[in-house]
């Protein structure tokens, strides 16, 4: 009897303990939060000053060229989009005629085409050819830039010559000659179309001698405890922080990235429970890119993530959750941000989340678990059901008025009017009265308008406050710090656009 009486008092304490943890976990929300992006996964386009000291810093990885033959005045194109002869019969360029680098160092390339094959020299008749699935020495080129006309360039093949366009269907790598007059079959001009600017772009770029303190300098001065003083005294009350799948290899992850950035999370972490503050952890880059963008840490710009990269990429958030499950800061870990549809699948994204959430709850009964909607075309709604099996989770919406042409004519009025019905709208249909959390995990005060005014940012930024305020689980602007002044919530706050 007295045996039984003691379990039951155990059990009691226990439920109560598990009651006080999600309670303690619950209290907080909805969070005020802000996103430490181009922190701990470089992002150019918020301060491409880390780019500055890359030499050939416009041909870094997955950096879109096209190739014009001067003599024939033709694009070199890989044939069908792959697979075959690389010729030089087209007057405009698209996607067959668009090369992807892999950059060896700063004048050696690899060149990888529409099909993802790579271009190659091919022992007979020295032709080049697209053809090989992973690059080799044949598959590597050197670009030779014209001092006074970067534009204009030479291309030396691995046997030591140059390519050339002897006809429309005859590409070799067999000129000896040099100079660069408009006559000279080997005189080519590079068009650059994009340079992504993202964590493999920034760590190759530098190489393995330079990049780990550039990087090392940039982690130890972009966020710092004082930011953190900051962020709390202006009524913020959580940070989500994006980081990339090699953080859990650190210190010594693959090539090229560099270690470091373990640390400096850690510091996060000590820096938030200073300030009373809860961090969010959220998985930006994943292995094999699930999004194609920059900051998903791609090398190239494809989207090449799905079933094979769910192991490794459950491994990183089982890395993650056994570090801080036990941290007082920790709020939540979020699986992946941004799947991009239909490139990830909603099986692949289900099984992964499934496996991701029983990581996490390995460790922690009570963090949340976040689930990213996937972005493209894709229901808002995909998640809800499939959510509702388990506990302590998160859908997660991104809101930007921006990136598509349906904003690009709005006026101020037409953008607020947007957010106060649509966004209102989409975010109510994510919100179920006993299913998963809602969180606004992005969006920022700027919009496609130019020449708005002070006030009129104000009162586009509070009708977003007032409208993402109804998320259960919170919102986080994008972002901390960046170069453009209206993506910056410090600044925003600073400068009394924003009031929390």
């Amino acid at each position: 009897m007295a045996h039984h009486f003691h379990l039951t008092i155990h059990l009691v304490l226990c439920l109560s303990c598990v009651v006080t943890l999600s309670l303690a976990q619950s209290s907080n929300l909805p969070f005020k939060a802000v996103n430490l992006g181009c922190w701990l996964v470089t992002e150019g386009w918020m301060k491409p000053s880390l780019f500055q000291g890359i030499p050939n810093k416009d041909l870094l990885d997955g950096t879109q060229v096209q190739l014009m033959s001067i003599k024939l005045q033709k694009y070199l194109s890989a044939e069908s989009g792959g697979g075959t002869i690389v010729v030089a019969n087209r007057t405009s360029a698209s996607d067959w005629e668009t090369f992807r680098l892999w950059r060896v160092d700063e004048t050696t390339f690899n060149f990888r085409v529409f099909n993802k094959q790579f271009a190659g020299l091919k022992g007979y008749q020295n032709r080049i050819v697209a053809a090989a699935t992973a690059p080799g020495n044949s598959e590597t080129f050197q670009i030779i830039r014209k001092e006074d006309d970067p534009n204009r360039i030479h291309i030396k093949a691995s046997n030591g010559k140059f390519l050339q366009a002897q006809s429309d269907t005859l590409i070799t790598a067999d000129y000896e000659g040099s100079g660069w007059e408009d006559s000279n079959p080997s005189v080519f001009k590079i068009n650059i179309v994009n340079t992504p600017q993202g964590e493999y772009q920034i760590t190759n770029g530098y190489g393995p001698d330079k990049a780990p303190q550039v990087m090392q300098d940039h982690w130890n001065t972009y966020i710092t405890d004082e930011d953190f003083r900051f962020m709390s005294s202006n009524g913020l009350t959580a940070v989500r922080i994006p980081v990339g799948w090699w953080i859990a290899l650190d210190p010594t992850p693959p090539k090229p990235f560099v270690g470091g950035s373990l640390k400096a999370l850690d510091n996060a972490f000590t820096w938030a429970q200073k300030y009373g503050m809860k961090v969010i952890v959220d998985l930006h880059a994943v292995q094999g890119s699930q999004n194609g963008n920059a900051h998903s840490g791609t090398r190239d710009g494809f989207q090449e993530w799905g079933d094979s990269n769910i192991k490794d990429t459950v491994a990183v958030i089982d890395f993650l959750a056994k570090r801080y499950a036990n941290n007082p800061s920790l709020a939540a870990i979020e699986l992946m941000n941004e799947p991009f549809a239909p490139g990830v699948t909603l099986d692949n994204l289900k099984n992964y989340y499934k496996s991701g959430y029983d990581a996490v709850r390995k460790y922690t009964p009570s963090a949340y678990v976040i689930l990213s909607n996937r972005l493209g075309n894709a229901d808002p709604t995909e998640l809800l059901s499939f959510a509702g099996n388990f506990n302590h989770v998160v859908i997660d919406v991104h809101f930007y008025n921006l990136y598509s042409d349906e904003f690009s004519n709005m006026n101020v009025q037409q953008n607020i009017d947007y957010i106060k019905n649509q966004r209102a709208s989409a975010l109510k249909t994510v919100t179920t009265s006993n299913g998963p959390l809602s969180f606004v995990g992005e969006w920022t005060a700027e919009f496609a308008r130019n020449g708005a005014s002070m006030q009129d940012y104000q009162n586009f930024a509070k009708a977003q406050l007032d409208v993402y305020g109804l998320a259960t689980f919170g919102w986080a602007y994008w972002a901390y710090k960046c170069q453009f002044e209206h993506w910056s919530l410090k600044w925003m706050i600073e400068n009394n656009y924003i009031k929390l």
